[in-house]
């Protein structure tokens, strides 16, 4: 944690977006000549749990050097306000491309791939995600694919260690969570299964319905049936399948995941079909 004023050292510009825990503002950074960083603003005392603000920054630190999560760059303590410098990545959430762009399914694996890689280090370390939605997946105009946002994320006691906390966005949340039953890594695996779904669809499954009634549905009856599954791959299907998983144990784990016929490196999207998908949104 860095001491000071950061208004000193970070020029704010346009909002980014709306984080769980603060608002995200793109910014110049004038300790390194005026490159683009993102900066999270935490109004401290809005927060009902310090400690998972704390959470957050501690696990952005354990996370440095992963490829596919956005890397910490410094944190200032201000005035009341906890201000999170992070890695820019030009392009936007992948939100902002499921609204603007049509994916092929080599598009999809490739950006399934690299946020799998960054649960799979998250779950090393028995951190949960809890919140794997498109709005926290980046993708960079070089096509480079991050995960973003810890506001939710927890440490569970060891591998296989549960949680029972009812947390995340309603329409990516696993049935598990929603039922307030203890629950593994297997909820990022459901959600990660949602998100897919959503490169597919455009929306989450149950978006139309109030988030109430989206949670009695999801647990109830888990996921809706794919729409036109005829159009997807074999693969593309049971990858689908085994993400959403009713039975929580019957999920792989995201390192059992990522050798799945869906994500043989031949269905990958290349770099410049990533940065064509990012280059497509208006």
């Amino acid at each position: 944690m860095s001491t000071g004023d950061p208004t000193q050292r970070f020029r704010l510009h346009e909002k980014l977006g709306q984080g769980a825990s603060g608002t995200v503002y793109r910014a110049e950074d004038g300790a390194q000549g005026g490159a683009v960083v993102a900066i999270k603003r935490i109004v401290m005392g809005t927060q009902p749990r310090l400690d998972l603000v704390a959470n957050e920054l501690e696990l952005m630190r354990a996370l440095q050097g992963e490829e596919h999560v956005v890397r910490l760059v410094d944190a200032y303590l201000w005035e009341g306000e906890l201000w999170i410098a992070m890695e820019y990545v030009p392009g936007g959430s992948l939100t902002g491309v499921v609204e603007g762009a049509i994916f092929t399914e080599a598009q999809i694996a490739r950006v399934c791939r690299d946020t799998l890689l960054a649960l799979a280090a998250l779950h090393r370390r028995n951190i949960l995600h809890r919140d794997i939605k498109s709005d926290n997946v980046l993708i960079g105009r070089d096509g480079v694919v991050k995960l973003t946002d810890f506001g939710f994320a927890a440490v569970t006691a060891g591998a296989g260690g549960k949680r029972s906390t009812m947390v995340g966005t309603p329409y990516w949340m696993a049935p598990e969570v929603v039922r307030r039953c203890p629950y593994t890594a297997a909820v990022d695996i459901w959600s990660l299964g949602i998100m897919t779904l959503e490169m597919i669809d455009g929306e989450p499954p149950y978006l139309a319905e109030e988030p109430v009634k989206a949670l009695y549905l999801i647990a109830t009856l888990g996921s809706p049936a794919i729409k036109n599954p005829q159009d997807l791959s074999p693969a593309l299907r049971d990858f689908l399948r085994v993400c959403l998983q009713l039975q929580p144990e019957l999920r792989p784990s995201a390192q059992q995941l990522l050798h799945h016929p869906f994500l043989d490196d031949a269905r990958l999207a290349d770099p410049a079909a990533m940065r064509a998908l990012v280059a497509a949104v208006p």
